[in-house]
């Protein structure tokens, strides 16, 4: 019998699967096309979700403590964010010690540098163990989960906040470059309290920044951020102890350190209280902060070691001036007009002193501290010389009667004495003959702001003081003199648009060789008690009543201004400023480390003689009293060229200029003529000759006959 099936049989049942359990092309399609369809709708949500996630808060996750660093980068002082957290930033390749980079990247995440984020690697280790352990024994996250998580808080721990996680590590990893994510990390990483980042962390639990750390450190701050709180150095240290050594342990295990470094980074006592943040030039930080808006990071011109240093005098001198005295100083770069150091007081937070008043920007009676820019007109007008003789003797310039400090007289001494004790009486003729205006108008237009009572005109008595500066206007003028003549503005934020200091315009204060004099006859100034001879140039100051006590001096590098007082101006019966602030000064510039530089040399054109051979006219000073005289001879006149013309001078091809005709009638045999202050020559009984013009500019011309009357005019040059 056949075994042939029938025809009808196999088209008995059409259309169902056959006997060998096999799926029908159709019924497969179906199954696919359903697939398809639930893997779109998942992926279609999980975008949707991801979107809903928004962007990455990265503009608020940058957003950290203000930081005020001097010239060279090092930190004066931070300032807390709005919400009291410190948070510094930070660059790792930078600014953190490598030892302590190597080892929380063996810890936290060794496969940071090949990861796109998220290391599966990790995470299956992390699930295997929670699987055998039955307890969580690592948490599977990378350092960009991690600031994943930093960035958007959240308190549950969940598969779904898991999953946030990844997905944001992910688009972190997109954004940005795996340095940014270190460095982002390391300022956000919590340690503990207010303390956010690395840098932050280090300064308040080791007093130092985070570029050198030794393996107990850096394994500590490894360990913090895992459970910042539990293990906050100032309420659990021991907590924190053992979380340190066993990163140690783990280090040793995966080959990272040796046993021997290991132990002996296990010996080493944990902190237990947080460092102060520190707080240099707290005057100058508040300054800039007020100045510069919104900025995370400014820079100063300051000398943190310098500012240090002189912030320690400060605090001690003041102790010793007794209570309720403060003490300001400020260092000028001669060259730069950089602010190198600025103390406003003895102490920030000493409220019996007025700490956070800063005296160096207070306006206060200057007492003899203008006295070198009356002996610099004088010399830069022609009609003196530190070797000419000047009177000291009582004289009055209508209701003013000038006296000196002393009360005593010296008769007639050398200009250069004159300036250097400090007589009044010399001053003040010095200024009647240069006049107050003038003198007022130079200094302000040197940059040196002088505040006069309420309505009331420049006067004699400005010289000894009855006028108003700040401390920090007087190291400008001082380091002027220094400069030879122009005194460059002061500056102590250096903002990223400048480029080069020097372009700033220089701000006339006299003329070269008066200035060189000034600074020549300062030179000279006998010292205080165990204060070097010869090589700092500097003048003292004494307010009326004793208020207020000044010196101010400079050598070739740099300009130093101190001032001791009471902030609230009452007086100091005894406070003197060659005993009380010229000691601070000498011991400030000592304390710089450095050996005072030389000066300038003597400009061309300078005039250096002994007083016998000098000019007659100015081998001695008279008032402008004496110049008055009877009889025929009448006073010299200039009657070439006229005061405020203007010179075309013509030049040759190699530039030299074509000499100049000056013309004088009248005067006693025989003219001096004086250019910017240094003599130029004779006239003789024709009362003309030619003289070489000043290159171009302003130039004074003064002409002074053998009795010392004289005649000045200013031309310009061209």
């Amino acid at each position: 019998m056949s075994d042939v099936v029938s025809p009808q049989s196999q088209s008995s049942c059409p259309g169902k699967p056959g006997h060998d359990g096999g799926i029908g092309p159709r019924r497969f399609f179906r199954i696919a096309v359903t697939l398809a369809f639930i893997l779109v709708v998942i992926t279609t949500a999980f975008a949707g979700w991801v979107y809903s996630l928004g962007p990455l808060p990265l503009e608020e996750a940058r957003k950290v403590s203000t930081t005020i660093v001097d010239r060279n980068g090092k930190l004066l002082r931070a300032y807390a964010m709005a919400d009291g957290r410190w948070r510094l930033s930070v660059e790792a390749k930078t600014a953190v010690d490598p030892g302590y980079l190597k080892v929380l990247l063996a810890y936290e995440d060794r496969r940071f540098w090949s990861h796109g984020g998220v290391d599966p690697l990790a995470l299956g280790r992390a699930a295997l163990q929670l699987a055998t352990s039955g307890h969580i024994v690592s948490g599977g996250s990378t350092i960009t989960m991690q600031l994943a998580r930093l960035m958007e808080p959240r308190r549950e721990r969940s598969v779904y906040a898991k999953l946030r996680q990844m997905v944001r590590a992910v688009q972190l990893e997109r954004q940005l470059s795996k340095d940014e994510i270190l460095d982002l990390y390391l300022a956000l990483a919590p340690f503990g309290g207010n303390l956010e980042g690395i840098r932050a962390a280090s300064i308040a639990y080791f007093g130092k920044e985070p570029k050198r750390l030794s393996l107990a450190e850096a394994a500590l701050l490894v360990a913090l951020p895992q459970s910042p709180e539990r293990r906050r150095l100032d309420r659990h240290p021991e907590a924190a102890h053992v979380a340190r050594d066993r990163v140690l342990a783990r280090m040793v295990e995966d080959g990272v350190v040796s046993q021997q470094d290991a132990a002996q980074a296990k010996a080493v006592a944990v902190p237990r209280l947080r460092k102060p943040m520190p707080i240099l030039a707290p005057h100058s930080s508040d300054a800039a902060m007020a100045t510069v808006k919104d900025a995370p990071l400014i820079k100063l011109t300051l000398d943190s070691g310098l500012q240090k240093t002189l912030e320690a005098l400060a605090r001690d001198r003041a102790v010793t001036q007794g209570p309720n005295i403060s003490v300001a100083i400020i260092a000028v770069d001669n060259e730069t007009g950089d602010v190198l150091a600025r103390v406003g007081s003895a102490d920030y937070f000493d409220e019996r002193r007025a700490g956070q008043v800063d005296m160096t920007r207070a306006v206060r009676s200057p007492g003899s501290t203008l006295k070198p820019f009356i002996y610099g007109l004088a010399f830069e007008d022609g009609f003196v010389h530190p070797e000419s003789l000047i009177d000291d003797r009582p004289i009055r310039f209508g209701s003013y009667a000038p006296e000196n400090f002393d009360m005593m007289f010296q008769g007639t001494v050398p200009v250069r004495k004159a300036l250097q004790l400090s007589l009044n009486v010399p001053a003040i003729a010095l200024l009647d003959r240069v006049g107050s205006s003038r003198l007022s108008s130079r200094l302000k237009q040197a940059g040196g702001n002088l505040v006069l009572p309420k309505d009331e005109a420049p006067g004699l008595a400005m010289g000894l003081g009855g006028v108003g500066v700040t401390l920090q206007d007087l190291a400008q003028l001082y380091a002027g003199l220094a400069r030879l003549g122009t005194a460059r503005p002061l500056r102590e934020i250096m903002l990223a648009q400048e480029k080069d200091n020097s372009e700033r315009e220089p701000l006339r204060l006299m003329d070269q060789a008066a200035a060189w004099q000034v600074g020549n006859v300062l030179l000279g100034t006998p010292p205080p008690e165990n204060g070097v001879h010869n090589k700092i140039a500097f003048k003292t100051g004494t307010s009326y009543g004793y208020r207020d006590a000044w010196s101010v001096g400079f050598d070739g590098r740099i300009t130093i201004g101190v001032w001791v007082g009471r902030p609230d101006g009452a007086p100091v019966p005894g406070l003197i400023g060659r005993t009380a602030a010229a000691p601070i000064l000498f011991d400030a510039f000592a304390r710089t480390g450095k050996i005072p530089a030389a000066l300038p040399k003597p400009p061309k054109g300078a005039l250096i003689a002994s007083n016998a051979k000098l000019p007659l006219p100015l081998r001695r000073f008279r008032p402008v009293g004496e110049l008055i005289r009877t009889g025929s001879d009448s006073t010299p006149r200039i009657q070439f060229p006229l005061n405020g013309s203007r010179i075309d001078v013509d030049r040759s091809s190699d530039g030299q200029a074509a000499a100049m005709p000056v013309k004088v009638a009248g005067g006693v045999l025989p003219l001096t003529i004086m250019m910017n202050g240094a003599s130029v020559g004779e006239i003789d009984s024709r009362r003309q000759r030619l003289v070489d013009p000043p290159g171009p500019g302003f130039a004074r011309l003064t002409v002074i006959d053998a009795t010392g009357a004289a005649d000045t005019v200013v031309i310009r040059v061209q």
